[in-house]
């Protein structure tokens, strides 16, 4: 069966690539688009889903913005099962950052511009806070396109999705970009940060096997 990966916001198969899937599943990554002009996002996930065969039973994972994404794929696309990794499952499970962005709609505000090269490296870096113990957090952040950031991080705070029973979801319980304290998740990587996928691949690893069956 295959196994349809996305990842986080910007970032690339790195950081999920110590992660040991069921030898029996194909893994089938797919790799962030960007958005065409003022480009709905619903219209984007059509986009984004068109790699997938439906031909066949899959499995849908996915990690961070990537988890959100999957789960609006699996509305079109239904999967045997879904999984999600340092994500959210409704909108109801939003931090207070994100839901201040939805609120005032500083992310719609802030010009392009604000997202150049000089910008998105000073953001990367402000990532080192959310794991200190990875001080190569920069190696996972590739996709830089500036109006890609500025799109993805609007749909992020507009997100609005009711709860899908049997999606799966794993968090960190030190995870400070979507707190484990506004969710009840299936399974708790302890001392795990947003980025416990390559920091505690070990854990994850063996709780995929449990569950990709």
């Amino acid at each position: 069966m295959k196994i349809y990966v996305v990842s986080g916001l910007g970032a690339d198969f790195k950081v999920l690539e110590r992660l040991e899937f069921p030898e029996a599943h194909e893994i089938v990554f797919i790799d962030w688009l960007i958005p065409e002009q003022n480009e709905s996002f619903p219209k984007y996930v059509e986009r984004m889903a068109e790699k997938i065969n439906i031909a066949e039973p899959f499995y849908l994972l996915g990690y961070s913005f990537g988890g959100i994404m999957v789960q609006e794929i699996n509305k079109l696309k239904p999967a045997q099962k879904v999984v999600i990794l340092g994500s959210i499952k409704s909108d109801r499970e939003k931090s207070r950052l994100i839901r201040a962005g939805e609120i005032t709609r500083i992310p719609k505000l802030l010009p392009v511009s604000f997202f150049n090269d000089r910008t998105t490296n000073v953001y990367s870096v402000v990532r080192k806070f959310f794991d200190p113990q990875n001080p190569r957090v920069l190696q996972y952040f590739r996709v830089k396109d500036p109006y890609y950031l500025k799109w993805s991080i609007e749909k992020i705070s507009d997100w609005k999705f009711e709860e899908t029973p049997g999606v799966v979801q794993i968090l960190g319980d030190r995870d400070i970009v979507f707190p484990i304290r506004n969710s009840k998740p299936n399974y708790i990587i302890k001392g795990g940060t947003h980025l416990f996928p390559a920091i505690k691949y070990k854990e994850v690893s063996k709780i995929l096997r449990e569950v990709l069956v």
